[in-house]
């Protein structure tokens, strides 16, 4: 599998989109609006104490007090306060070593959350979920830093190895490496990256995780007034490659000189025989457009989404879970093997809602409703491709078995907010009747293919009627759509303006004016 990332920097705006064999399986927008989100680290205010809830209500200046329950406190809460008290009143500098910082108690894991803190007092807190829809940011009190192998705790000292690292010996080197090397009052987490690293590049790292704490501690001075923000987490470019770039990838394209020039850095430091794959793309075509980006967008956040042979899924979005209904399409006709057809059915739509999942970022509970199929060997068989598809994603999740009315729940981790391509999804055909739909911004991609596709065979002329709107909009300009289709097609085409076509319907008729049998595949779907 060739896995390619594609970065789309426009002005303070950056979207992310990752290929796997040229199929976009993940989105990421980076906007200059998102104020609160994932790694921020705030001065904040206890604004109110919930004992019903075990939980604060905290301020960190969002419209939403941001939500911080006692599980997300962390042993060492009442040290974090005391810490805070006392760079906000000068007892406390914040070049002094966290080494030397008294630690207090640690306080009980099931415990009330009035024990451990009090109203109006100031607290350091790092978002761990973005706002999403009514909700506001949901908070931790323990700080971390995350870089490539190691992430940084303050105010804690154990050295924890990363399970994925099989090799005990190797665990061992690491877990001692970095008690050797790590500051007191610091704990690490060793990341499975770290396997095989030499102790320089480790210390480096280390080096440059503790001095982002004491970036972040020294905008703390005396009499502060919290709410504020201490440190904004690495851009969302960095923070994807970090989380996710492996020897595996073969190419990363940037179109902007500034984000290039950082991200090829940023491989250098950590792969440097991999920073040859950043490559500046300087091409006259949008990023997005030369990479089928874009059309592939258009075609995968509708309601509505096709995937093979006419098969469909139907996405529907609610407030509490999402909804994913499985359908046949065509593929039901003319088969007599109606539970060969599920399950083959059923395959191809679990290898899209993965991929769904991945680039919508769909979280919470996720209900899909498959074709019914009548034996457990297809049901188990279903469940197991289904959770070998999702061990692909790196979000925390959890697959349950086919429950025996079909339904397959999926759990999926959220922490930030869906990502949404608005696409309009109603069509009302000529006829009245309200049609199935897919995004219409796909109709001339589509319309392109099928003029591109379709053989002469011997034909001296084609016409394809349309709707006078998109016959317009074909034959605009000196050099339109139409004259791009009869210089290529190879037959002789002409583009008619027809009153009686639906806004997005069209036909193909030979010379004698006889309908010709062009189908798409995806033509059970109107288009909107």
């Amino acid at each position: 599998m060739v896995s390619e990332i594609v970065v789309d920097v426009q002005g303070e705006d950056v979207s992310i989109a990752v290929l796997e064999d040229k199929v976009l399986v993940e989105l990421q927008k980076d906007s200059s609006d998102i104020l609160f989100a994932v790694g921020n680290i705030y001065l904040a205010k206890i604004k109110k104490l919930m004992p019903g809830l075990n939980a604060a209500f905290v301020n960190i200046g969002s419209r939403k007090d941001a939500f911080l329950h006692y599980q997300d406190l962390g042993p060492n809460v009442i040290t974090v306060q005391k810490y805070v008290r006392g760079l906000i009143d000068g007892s406390i500098s914040p070049s002094t070593p966290l080494g030397e910082v008294k630690f207090q108690h640690e306080i009980p894991k099931q415990g009330s959350i009035t024990d451990a803190l009090k109203q109006g007092h100031e607290i350091l807190v790092q978002v761990v979920k973005e706002p999403i829809s009514t909700k506001g940011p949901r908070l931790t009190s323990e700080i971390s830093f995350a870089g490539r192998n190691l992430v940084l705790l303050p105010f804690a000292e154990k050295v924890s190895v990363s399970s994925k690292i099989k090799s005990a010996s190797e665990r061992g080197r690491l877990r001692q490496l970095i008690e050797s090397i790590k500051p007191k009052g610091f704990g690490v987490i060793v990341r499975t990256s770290a396997e095989g690293k030499r102790v320089m590049e480790l210390n480096n790292e280390l080096t440059g995780l503790v001095k982002k704490w004491t970036d972040c501690v020294a905008k703390v001075a005396p009499q502060s007034k919290a709410p504020f923000k201490l440190h904004e987490d690495s851009g969302r470019a960095l923070a994807l490659l970090r989380d996710i770039f492996d020897p595996t990838f073969e190419h990363i394209y940037v179109n902007n000189k500034e984000v290039y020039e950082s991200i090829r850095d940023y491989i250098a430091l950590i792969a440097p025989d991999k920073k040859e794959i950043v490559q500046h793309y300087t091409g006259t075509l949008p990023i997005f457009d030369n990479f089928t980006v874009t059309k592939q967008i258009r075609s995968s956040f509708g309601r509505i989404v096709t995937y093979k042979s006419g098969a469909y899924l139907i996405i529907e979005h609610t407030e509490a879970m999402h909804v994913i209904d499985v359908n046949s399409g065509d593929r039901a006709r003319g088969s007599d093997a109606q539970e060969k057809t599920a399950i083959d059915v059923n395959l191809a739509a679990a290898d899209e809602i993965a991929r769904q999942l991945r680039l919508r970022d769909m979280g919470g509970i996720i209900v899909v409703d498959f074709i019914d199929m009548a034996e457990a060997t297809n049901r188990q068989k279903l469940y197991e491709h289904m959770s070998k598809l999702m061990a692909k994603d790196r979000a925390k999740h959890n697959v349950l078995p086919l429950s025996k009315f079909g339904l397959m729940q999926i759990t999926r981790q959220r922490v930030r907010a869906e990502t949404h391509v608005p696409l309009p999804h109603n069509y009302q055909s000529p006829k009245g009747a309200l049609a199935k739909v897919k995004p219409a911004l796909t109709f001339v991609d589509r319309l392109n293919d099928l003029v591109l596709g379709l053989k002469p065979q011997g034909r001296g002329k084609i016409s394809l009627h349309l709707h006078p709107f998109v016959a317009a909009y074909v034959n605009q300009n000196i050099f339109s759509l139409g004259l791009k289709w009869k210089l290529s097609c190879g037959y002789r085409l002409r583009v008619v303006s027809n009153k009686e076509m639906g806004l997005l319907e069209y036909k193909f008729y030979d010379g004698q004016m006889q309908l010709l049998d062009v189908k798409d595949d995806e033509d059970d779907i109107a288009y909107r």
